[in-house]
């Protein structure tokens, strides 16, 4: 036993001095940097944006790009004369067709709920920078419109050109032989109606020699209103129907100019007639185009909106109410 414990006393592991040396002073300046750290404390990071310490950084920061790209632009219209703009100039500027998205898609933009105060702020920025828009596109220069319309366009709905279009109503377009095709309505009736042209006869050439005994007045163009291929006296029977049908013609001093055909469908004589008489209006118009000033005023070639009122539960009509009882 004492020569096995003296072999291995004698075989025992041992690193040389230098490496020792090595290794003590690599581990002193480790924990020399372990304690600098400790001092120190983490590394801070610079933040992203100025409002990285507000509740709604995104927010915040595209405002702040819409009030420097205001600026930007004010500066530059203003060192191309464009500003300030006379009153007389401004008038005569293109309207401005601007449709901006919806708070909701405004939110999902800007990654926060948008309420209506942060929405007439963003709106409030978008529309002066689209008035620099209107006025350096109608100035002629390109460089500064561009850069506009591609900030603009960041935050135009994607129905702007449905929106535009709503309510402009379509041209009425003559066919080949001249005829117009309108539709009318009037409470729930609804009428469709095409209108020709009435060609005047020709005149016919009497010889030099020849006298008639009588002589025979011009003949008058006559205006022929069929309605369900029904003469207008027969399928309006009451005076003040056929009245309210002829009365776009008579205003317009064209009666007997135009031949009128008409399919009316639903309704009573008053809702029909009504109809009729909207059709013919828009018809006139879409013939002689001059009228359509005095139509307007006329309120003829506007639709009607007047209805009948509903019936309520419990009365007799709409507002008729039965015979109360006391006993």
């Amino acid at each position: 036993m004492s020569l096995l414990r003296s072999t291995t006393a004698r075989t025992r592991f041992s690193l040389p001095a230098t490496t020792s040396t090595h290794f003590r002073s690599i581990q002193t300046a480790t924990n020399r940097n372990q304690d600098s750290d400790r001092r120190q404390g983490p590394v801070k990071v610079s933040p992203t944006s100025p409002s990285f310490y507000t509740s709604r950084p995104v927010f915040y920061d595209q405002v702040a790009q819409l009030e420097r790209a205001i600026a930007t632009t004010g500066a530059a219209l203003r060192r191309a004369q464009l500003l300030p703009l006379p009153a007389f100039a401004k008038a005569s500027l293109p309207p401005p067709q601007n449709v901006w998205q919806s708070k909701e898609e405004l939110g999902e933009t800007f990654k926060t709920k948008i309420n209506l105060t942060r929405y007439r702020k963003i709106t409030t920025l978008l529309n002066e920078l689209s008035e620099f828009h209107r006025i350096a596109n109608a100035a002629g220069v390109a460089d500064i419109s561009q850069k506009i319309h591609a900030v603009v366009s960041l935050f135009e709905s994607d129905k702007k050109e449905a929106y535009l279009a709503r309510g402009k109503k379509k041209p009425v377009v003559l066919d080949a032989y001249g005829r117009s095709y309108t539709l009318g309505k009037r409470k729930t009736s609804s009428a469709r109606v095409w209108m020709i042209p009435v060609q005047a006869p020709e005149p016919t050439t009497v010889p030099e020699g020849a006298q008639s005994k009588k002589s025979t007045p011009p003949t008058v163009p006559m205006t022929t209103i069929l309605v369900n291929n029904l003469p207008l006296n027969e399928f309006f029977p009451l005076p003040a129907d056929r009245e309210r049908v002829t009365r776009p013609l008579k205003v317009a001093g064209l009666l007997g100019k135009f031949n009128v055909f008409a399919i009316v469908r639903s309704g009573g004589t008053t809702g029909q007639s009504g109809a009729l008489a909207h059709g013919i209006s828009k018809g006139i118009v879409a013939h002689e185009p001059a009228l359509e000033v005095l139509f307007k005023k006329a309120k003829l070639t506007r639709r009607d909106p007047r209805m009948v009122e509903r019936k309520k539960t419990g009365l007799a009509k709409a507002r008729k109410a039965y015979t109360w009882v006391k006993r």
